[in-house]
């Protein structure tokens, strides 16, 4: 738990994430449309960490474990919670609040979906 929160508050937005998860993918591009580039944390590609990591999100309450979103520091939810803030016009302002916008992300999505 300790790593998840320190790996959390680590930038103004965290996603801790499965490569596989269709889920994750969607939330992932969500972020860098929106104009943030979050740091991205993937559970089945971190083989020494990531069962605790995802054991450790389980615990906050994400089930699934992933996606889970970190804003500010603090946990936000999975998708299902981030798509409501979303359509309801509240995630910007916790974007703004977090400091979470910046200018590259656009070509962080381009070179992220290339790839």
């Amino acid at each position: 738990m300790d790593l998840v929160g320190k790996l959390a508050s680590q930038k103004a937005v965290v996603i801790f994430s499965k490569s596989s998860c269709c889920m994750s993918h969607a939330i992932k591009r969500l972020f860098y449309e929106q104009g943030v580039s979050p740091a991205i944390y993937e559970l089945d590609e971190d083989y020494s960490r990531g069962k605790d990591m995802e054991w450790a999100l389980m615990r906050l309450g994400c089930n699934p474990s992933v996606p889970a979103v970190f804003i500010g520091g603090k946990f936000v939810g999975s998708a299902n919670t981030v798509m409501t803030l979303h359509l309801n016009g509240s995630l910007k302002k916790l974007l703004k609040d977090a400091g979470a916008f910046c200018e590259d992300s656009k070509d962080k999505l381009l070179s992220w979906l290339v790839t």
